[in-house]
This record gives C-alpha cells, sequence and structure tokens, in this order.
C-alpha cells in the first residue's frame, strides 16, 4: 500500500480538514480566553466552510481523484452523506448556543468535542478498508461519550455517558475481532478483500496478468466469506454496528441515553452519529459483495423485523417525548435495513434519500425540546408529555413546528417524511418484497397514534402554571431560526421532491467488486 501523499491526492479531503483545523483553532483560542460566543461563531462558520466547499465540488464538477490511498474512497456518495452530517452538526451547534448560556460550568470544550466528532463522522461515510473504518468510528465515537456527560451536575446526563462509554466499547470489541475473522480469511482488509487492491493496481498499470489474477480470484471472494469464520467474523461486525444504530436487539442502552444526554446531544446521536454509521455500513455492505451472501441477508432482515416490531410498540407505552423519539428511531433505521437489502439501484437512492428526510424531521423535532429546555428552567428539560399539554396557547409557532415533525415522522402527506417512506415502500415493491411493504406499512401504522399522542397534548387546555416554557422571543435565537428553517425544508421537500430526489440518485458508489462482477 503507497502511503506518499500529494496536495492533490488530500484536496478530496479538504472539507474534513476544514473541521479539523476549525477544532485546533477552537482548542487554541479557548487556551487564550474563554468567550463563549465567540468559539460558537467560530465553529459555525468553520462547519459552514466545509459545507461550502463540497457544494462547490458538486455543482462546478471539479474532478478530484477519488481514492485517497486506498484507505477513503471520496465519490458522490460519500460527499451526499457528508452534506447531510454538515447540517445536522450546524443545527446541533446552533441549538447548544442558547441551551449551555447560563451552564454555570465552562461550555466552550462541547463545541471542540463536536467538531472532533464530525471529524470523524465525515472520514466514516468515505471509508473503504478496515482500519480507516475503525479509526473513523473511535474518532466519531470517544468525544460522543464527553458530550452526553457534558452536564453532568444533572445525575441522568453522567449516568448516560457512563452507560453508553461501557455498551460501545464492548461493542468496539465486538468490531475488531469480526474484522480479524474476515482479514483471516480474506488475507486482506480492504472492504472487497484483495478485489480492492488488484482492481486499483490494475486501474494505474493496465496490466493483463493482473487482470487474470483478478479474473480467477473472484469466485474464491464469495467462497471464503461463507466459512465458519467468514460468517462469524461478519456477524461480529453486524452486531457492532446495530449496537451504533441502536438496533433490536441491541437497542436497551437507546432511550436512557437519550433521555439523560442534553437535548442538543440527543439530537446528536440520533441525526449525525447514525448518518455516519448508516453511511459506512451501506457502503461496505454493496462494496464488499457480503449483501449478496444469503445468510448475512437473512440476518439483516430479522434485525430490521425486530427493530420496526420491537422499536414502535415500546414507544407506544412511552410519556417522555425524548424516549418516544428513540424507541421511534429504532424503528426507522428498521425501514432503512429493508430497502439495503433489496440491493437494487432504486434502493440506494431511496436509503439516501430516507436519511436526509429523517435528519430534517429529526433536527426540528429534538430542537424543540432543546427549546423547551435549559437554560430558561433551571437546567430542567422538557421531557414529559405533560410538560406540552396546552403548548399551543403559549407558543403556537413552536407548536405548528413540532406537529409538523411529529407528522413527517408518521409519514403523513405532503411533509419529507411521506416521500422518503413512500419511496422505501416502492423501492422493496420493485422488487417484489411484499413482506417488506407489509412491515413498513405496519410500523407506520403503529407509529402513527404515538405521534398523534403527542400532537393531541399539545392542543390541550394549558395547566394554570406550566412547569417549563419555551423561551418567549425563542424564534429569534440561532436555535430557534434553525428549527423553523428545518420544518420549512421537511414542507418544501413534501410539495416539491424532485431536486433532493434528483440528488439521491446521483449519490452513487464507487464500487470496485460490482464493476469487475459486471
Amino acid at each position: 500500500m503507497n502511503f506518499t501523499l500529494s496536495f492533490s491526492e488530500l484536496m478530496p479531503l479538504a472539507p474534513v480538514m476544514i473541521v479539523a483545523l476549525t477544532a485546533i483553532i477552537v482548542m487554541i483560542l479557548t487556551a487564550i480566553k474563554r468567550n463563549h460566543n465567540l468559539i460558537a461563531t467560530v465553529s459555525v462558520i468553520g462547519l459552514n466552510l466545509a459545507l461550502l466547499n463540497i457544494l462547490f465540488t458538486l455543482f462546478t464538477g471539479s474532478q478530484i481523484s477519488p481514492n485517497v490511498m486506498n484507505l477513503f474512497m471520496v465519490d458522490a456518495f460519500g460527499l451526499f452523506y457528508q452534506v447531510i452530517i454538515l447540517i445536522a452538526a450546524l443545527a446541533c451547534c446552533t441549538l447548544s448556543h442558547a441551551y449551555i448560556e447560563t451552564y454555570k460550568d465552562n461550555r466552550e470544550e462541547l463545541y471542540l468535542l463536536m467538531l472532533i466528532s464530525v471529524s470523524g463522522a465525515m472520514l466514516m461515510v468515505t471509508s473503504s478498508h478496515f482500519a480507516s473504518f475503525f479509526i473513523s468510528l473511535e474518532l466519531m465515537s470517544i468525544p460522543v461519550y464527553g458530550l452526553i456527560a457534558y452536564t453532568y451536575q444533572r445525575g441522568k446526563s453522567l449516568e448516560a455517558g457512563i452507560k453508553y462509554l461501557v455498551l460501545s466499547a464492548t461493542a468496539s470489541a465486538m468490531l475488531l475481532m469480526g474484522m480479524a475473522y474476515v482479514y483471516s480469511v480474506l488475507g486482506s482488509l480492504s472492504f472487497a478483500g484483495q478485489v480492492d487492491d488488484m482492481f486499483w493496481a490494475l486501474t494505474k498499470s493496465q496490466d493483463p496478468q493482473l487482470m487474470m489474477a483478478l479474473q480467477a480470484y473472484i469466485p474464491q471472494f464469495g467462497e471464503k466469506l461463507t466459512t465458519v469464520f467468514g460468517i462469524l467474523g461478519l456477524g461480529l461486525i453486524i452486531a457492532a454496528v446495530a449496537f451504533k444504530l441502536s438496533l433490536a436487539p441491541f437497542h436497551k442502552w437507546t432511550p436512557d441515553v437519550y433521555a439523560g444526554a442534553p437535548a442538543p446531544i440527543a439530537t446528536f446521536l440520533a441525526t449525525v452519529a447514525k448518518v455516519a454509521m448508516i453511511g459506512l455500513f451501506v457502503r461496505y455492505l454493496l462494496s464488499s459483495g457480503v449483501i449478496g451472501i444469503e445468510s448475512i441477508k437473512t440476518i439483516l432482515i430479522v434485525i430490521a423485523v425486530l427493530s420496526i416490531l420491537i422499536g414502535n410498540m415500546l414507544a407506544v407505552k412511552q410519556v417522555n417525548l425524548k424516549r418516544i423519539l428513540a424507541y421511534s428511531s429504532i424503528a426507522h433505521f428498521g425501514y432503512l435495513f429493508l430497502a439495503v437489502v433489496t440491493t437494487s439501484f432504486l434502493s440506494l437512492t431511496s436509503v439516501s434519500l430516507y436519511v436526509l428526510t429523517y435528519v430534517l424531521t429529526t433536527i426540528g423535532a429534538f430542537g424543540a425540546v432543546a427549546l423547551m429546555s435549559s437554560p430558561y428552567n433551571n437546567n430542567d428539560e422538557a421531557e414529559s408529555l405533560a410538560d406540552y399539554r396546552g403548548l399551543f396557547w403559549r407558543r403556537p409557532v413552536l407548536t405548528a413546528t413540532l406537529t409538523v415533525m411529529m407528522l413527517s415522522l408518521a409519514g403523513i402527506p405532503l411533509t419529507a417524511g411521506f416521500i422518503g417512506k413512500f419511496m422505501l415502500i416502492m423501492t422493496v415493491v420493485s422488487e417484489a418484497h411484499w413482506f417488506f411493504a407489509a412491515m413498513i406499512i405496519v410500523g407506520s401504522g403503529i407509529g402513527l397514534y404515538y405521534y398523534l399522542r403527542v400532537m393531541i397534548v399539545m392542543y390541550m387546555t394549558p395547566p394554570d402554571t406550566p412547569r417549563i416554557d419555551a423561551d418567549k422571543h425563542w424564534g429569534q435565537k440561532v436555535g430557534g431560526i434553525m428549527v423553523l428553517l428545518a420544518a420549512l425544508a421537511v414542507l418544501v421537500i413534501g410539495v416539491y421532491p424532485d431536486p433532493v430526489i434528483a440528488m439521491a440518485n446521483q449519490a452513487q458508489l464507487i464500487a470496485p467488486l460490482h464493476i469487475v462482477l459486471q
């Protein structure tokens, strides 16, 4: 493997380097003099510069070499997911500003941890090698431990941080063990085994003997992965990924961590962390050809069905809004997995579109919780549905915003959520997977119940003295503006989805194994 890098070869990683440089600047500024507003502003500027860099690359059609050291594949798929990650990170930064404005301890380190985690998340969605897979995953995960426990004076926040640390470390150990087993049968750490190494060498040398070796190796590829060690390794990798995505039966940590974490950090967990993991896992499944192994496909289907049923059924009996959203996220990624296993061209488009609509909706839903919570309520959070009773009569615009998000999560027409679910159903139906379509419809039907319950509570008669309320001028703050923009985006995509569908269509993988197999 060649580890020499020129400036042109580093250019595809420019957005990641911008975010990393911003983290360094934030660290230096914090060391010189603490200034919450300055640090928050610098963080937002850095994230915007990284976003503009990607958009410039996409819209100008700049030619970049996608393969970086055989460790990263900076293709349209990776750039699309990086855009989603940066949008979610911007939302989390702006929501965090008001949330910790009156926090009695140091506030600046929160932005530093968030920027480091975003750097890891952006690397994850372009990883094409087990080494970059694990390192970028840990770069994303380790700062999250600190983010969850940041408001450690709240016992629930510290408890959630410790719980996530212990369980996440266990999942990382499983992931490493799985990678070791897969390496033992393939002899390579590239996602597609030696196919990757030979393919990229072939593109540079055009050696006929290398082409013959590649064609001879391909039939052995699937056979090696279906050995005992191959299946065991893949099973451990899937279990670790399922934990990170809080899929059943590895979901038990999710409601406790979401409920205990500060509201903006719960938003970060539900958006940035999950988008990075699903983007990386989809790349691995399709680039490696693992999705074609029937036993692995069966495991993924079982996990998806369990996630849909367990996520929705447990959400029904919750009276805590953050827990409802936590269980809801389990079901949503169950829907995504059903689309992934169809392995069609439409599958990748529908998954990318659904991820985008889910992120925008989740930003708005958790954003409303953040706006209702600290610093206006003595570090308390608006978690119980009782805290939202009669909210319409006090904060009608915020209520309308949260209503739009609930309708979108439920998949009601004229919202982005409906477009996302419609594309998923169309994908599975196009491949005649009628059971998958039925599961998505049944899960959405169950979800409609608890989403409507949240909406009904907000329009009920208000209590005489509400325990918690949003700031009177919430819409004039950066976090409030971000939530309003998310609501607007959800409605615009619901009415006119063509541009985002076109973008999702362009977000395709460069998958060497599939190119060669064709």
